[in-house]
């Protein structure tokens, strides 16, 4: 992630514990390699999300979230792309359609002043993509920027991913966008206001036909696949199932009747699978193994 004006601090990572209700990791979820400051999470942040969203939110706010509080200190936080890519996955998987979307971003401060992040052509040095990546979700028309603390002044207010609503497009452009090239999401956070712009079909594709992103991409399926299962073991909790199963996405709805209350570990390869039971007694499986009826929505993203 390039910037065009950096910080004078930097705030060390804090651990926190985690409440009860979510789910602790029983491995570490993988991630690529990058560089800066690591992401700071919270499952403290994961299981107020958990407590007070409604059904049509829930997965939705709890997802980036909880990827976060599980990659605690684990994660480079300039690593949009990956997190994109990841979290993509993951909403796939739980029937959420999610797609890439590369912004420029300006963050002005409560005096007026402002820093300016990414580009609106942004180009790969190496391995490294010199811009900001985030996510919209086309069905509920929500914004999520899961890497926005790598930014220092949006680290120190210390809330985690963001989350908004967009206006979409009416219809799909030919290239698949969206969003216009050049319309604008404003959010506020704290006393700052982000102001995300909305960059080319050229950026898009800067992204996701560039031979880094290729090479990863069963990488990024991994990892969403581990992340959106520690997501479902979270919905099936204890005050948050009954919201979770009026949520509208039939494919989750099934997959939480699929597991029920199964064990979950994560196996030698770091896989998180769940204990289910079959004609010959139980076996392990990962969440995009379990059977499903022929008529449940299928993960996203799709052929």
């Amino acid at each position: 992630m390039s910037k065009q004006k950096r910080g004078s601090k930097q705030r060390t990572p804090q651990k926190r514990v985690a409440r009860s209700s979510v789910p602790a990791p029983r491995a570490e979820v993988p991630t690529l390699p990058g560089g800066g400051l690591p992401l700071r999470g919270s499952m403290d942040m994961a299981a107020r999300m958990l407590q007070h969203a409604q059904p049509d939110q829930l997965v939705e706010l709890v997802l980036p979230y909880l990827w976060v509080a599980v990659a605690d200190g684990r994660a480079p936080a300039n690593i949009c792309v990956d997190a994109c890519m990841t979290l993509r996955n993951a909403y796939g998987q739980l029937g959420i359609r999610a797609e890439l979307l590369p912004v420029d971003l300006t963050i002005q401060n409560k005096d007026g002043g402002g820093t300016r992040y990414g580009s609106l052509t942004p180009r790969w040095t190496g391995t490294t993509w010199n811009g900001h990546c985030v996510l919209v979700l086309p069905d509920s028309e929500r914004f999520v920027d899961a890497t926005v603390e790598q930014f220092e002044e949006v680290r120190e207010i210390g809330m985690g991913p963001m989350v908004g609503k967009v206006a979409l497009s009416t219809h799909a452009i030919q290239d698949g966008t969206l969003m216009e090239p050049g319309a604008q999401v404003v959010l506020q956070r704290g006393d700052l206001v982000l102001t995300y712009t909305v960059a080319g079909p050229e950026a898009l594709a800067s992204i996701v036909q560039h031979p880094q992103a290729v090479a990863h991409a069963d990488g990024h399926r991994r990892t969403g696949v581990n992340v959106a299962s520690f997501t479902l073991a979270a919905l099936r909790g204890e005050g948050v199932r009954g919201r979770a199963m009026q949520a509208p996405h039939p494919r989750l709805r099934a997959l939480l009747r699929a597991v029920g209350g199964a064990p979950y570990e994560a196996d030698e390869a770091g896989d998180v699978r769940f204990r289910l039971p079959d004609h010959n007694g139980e076996r392990w499986l990962r969440l995009d193994e379990i059977p499903l009826a022929p008529n449940v929505p299928a993960a996203w993203p799709r052929p």
